[in-house]
């Protein structure tokens, strides 16, 4: 059994910044990748970033630049830095990890529950 737990989600205003953390326990001992994905009300879910275990970064287009995603392996937990945050960054941001693969993928990684991030105009 895996377990994410994230914590960091909030309400901000236009510009501002916010730092997501997750971290992982249970029987995963060294996942490839760890990330964040998001979903809007009425969108699918999509990237946000990952980082895989030899700390190569992926990021969205409409995230690259403002974010910043970082990992200490040893306690397999993974960070977000968001800055700049804009009204269509809201959603509902996902900490996830699979074992093997250098993305997540819905049906075979590990997902947390979910962090609400709010920007407000």
């Amino acid at each position: 059994q895996v377990h994410l737990v994230e914590s960091g989600g909030g309400l901000v205003q236009d510009g501002g910044s916010l730092r997501l953390s997750c971290a992982a326990s249970g029987s995963m001992l060294s996942p490839n990748a760890m990330g964040w994905y998001r979903q809007a009300p009425g969108k699918q879910r999509e990237l946000v970033a990952t980082v895989t275990r030899s700390l190569t970064p992926t990021y969205a287009d409409s995230t690259k630049g403002r974010f910043a995603i970082s990992r200490d392996s040893a306690k397999n937990t993974v960070f977000l830095q968001m800055n700049s945050l804009k009204p269509e960054d809201t959603a509902v941001y996902y900490c996830c990890a699979d074992p093997i693969q250098p993305l997540c993928y819905a049906e075979s990684s590990y997902w947390g529950q979910g962090t609400q991030v709010t920007v407000s105009s």
